[in-house]
């Protein structure tokens, strides 16, 4: 053992800037960085053959993921349950387009999801990707616009894509996309106007090609594409795409064209949560065409789902039952300066009214939460134990 020279590359003393003494030898600082390189490829190598299932019975079944998709989000069954089988469908996919002697080619079915805001769209999407062993973003599509104006490009959308799958291409490219805020891009008016609909009709034909699957050029940094800039091809073929929106105004349509619209003071009116939750299932694609949604792009999702409205039954649960309810979230944060807090059903009942109140849905629940426990926040070292019974 020379104490004046690196064991593994043999460089001396005077030409390095750092020797590390271990046991049986000495390591130099550009040893250690290719090391540190090796063991880093090595990782990344395992991991990728990790992320794909090799065989069909390494699959979770639709029944699997909707048993986790259940620990973290009450209700909407039937939403939970076509979206499981569309992920499970995507993997089988992968698999089958992995097999050279195939003859039938399985095409993808990118899955709309319909609710109003706080009904747990985006929360699905969030929570399937914790178990998902592919790259998974989530794009909002109220920043796209058409090509040339302020704002991003459709492509922008595979660049996220790309940043969450460490720019490997191959791996981005069997990755599922949630498109949020779907509902954004539709198409204002069938009058023509002075005024260009840049973030309409014009976004949704943009969509097209990246849906279908076709091979794009991608800035690798996301944004505006410009002449001059380097970009990624990237095949769209085997991506899965999810949407999300809102689709306010869509009840209206959906009882135009089952002529259910109630006239005048009518009795008949319908106004009961449970007719409306019926009619809001009805939805199909000519409603979303009236809604302003292009035939092109619909025919590019063939899964249409919907939201339940939550009840404040629903909301109760979701105050205490999820994993990463709110209840235990604060139970938590008070926790960690030895508070113990505690809340009667009275009290969330009462959280859940407010928010219900002010309409607006499960993500209103922790801002009400939040202003209850202001002042004892506040004051948390004069506190040891919490007991909230009322918000009133």
């Amino acid at each position: 053992m020379n104490p004046n020279q690196c064991s593994f590359c043999g460089r001396k003393k005077s030409e390095v800037q750092i020797l590390i003494s271990g046991q049986n030898g000495f390591i130099c600082e550009n040893c250690i960085e290719q090391a540190h390189a090796i063991v880093k490829d090595s990782v990344n190598k395992t991991s990728d053959s990790a992320s794909m299932a090799e065989s069909l019975e390494e699959l979770k079944k639709p029944r699997e993921i909707k048993a986790f998709l259940d620990e973290y989000v009450i209700g909407q069954d039937q939403a939970k349950k076509q979206l499981s089988i569309a992920v499970y469908n995507h993997y089988k996919r992968l698999l089958h387009a992995q097999d050279e002697n195939r003859e039938v080619e399985i095409e993808k079915s990118n899955i709309i999801m319909i609710g109003e805001t706080g009904t747990g769209k985006t929360l699905l999407a969030k929570t399937i990707a914790k178990q998902l062993n592919v790259p998974f973003c989530i794009v909002d599509a109220t920043i796209l616009t058409e090509a040339g104006y302020v704002g991003e490009d459709v492509e922008s959308i595979l660049s996220r894509l790309l940043m969450v799958a460490d720019y490997d291409v191959e791996k981005a490219e069997r990755g599922i996309v949630f498109i949020d805020e779907i509902d954004k891009i539709a198409r204002k008016s069938d009058n023509p106007s002075i005024t260009r609909d840049v973030s309409g009709e014009g976004v949704q034909q943009g969509l097209l090609k990246l849906l279908e699957g076709s091979i794009v050029n991608v800035p690798p940094q996301g944004g505006r594409k410009h002449p001059d800039q380097k970009y990624i091809q990237v095949n769209t073929q085997n991506i899965l795409f999810i949407a999300g929106g809102a689709f306010d105004g869509m009840k209206e349509i959906i009882e135009r064209r089952l002529n259910k619209q109630a006239i005048g003071f009518s009795s008949d009116k319908i106004n009961k949560t449970d007719e409306e939750d019926y009619i809001l299932s009805q939805i199909n694609a000519i409603d979303l065409k009236s809604f302003g949604l292009i035939p092109e792009l619909l025919g590019r999702f063939p899964i249409i789902t919907y939201l339940d409205k939550l009840t404040k039954e629903t909301l109760v649960r979701i105050m205490k039952e999820p994993k990463n309810s709110i209840i235990n979230q604060f139970t938590e944060l008070f926790k960690m300066d030895n508070v113990v807090l505690e809340f009667t059903d009275n009290a969330i009942e009462e959280i859940v009214e407010d928010t219900m109140n002010k309409g607006l849905g499960a993500r209103g629940l922790r801002g009400t939460t939040e202003k209850v426990l202001e002042d004892y926040m506040f004051d948390i070292e004069n506190n040891s134990k919490i007991r909230i019974e009322s918000i009133l």
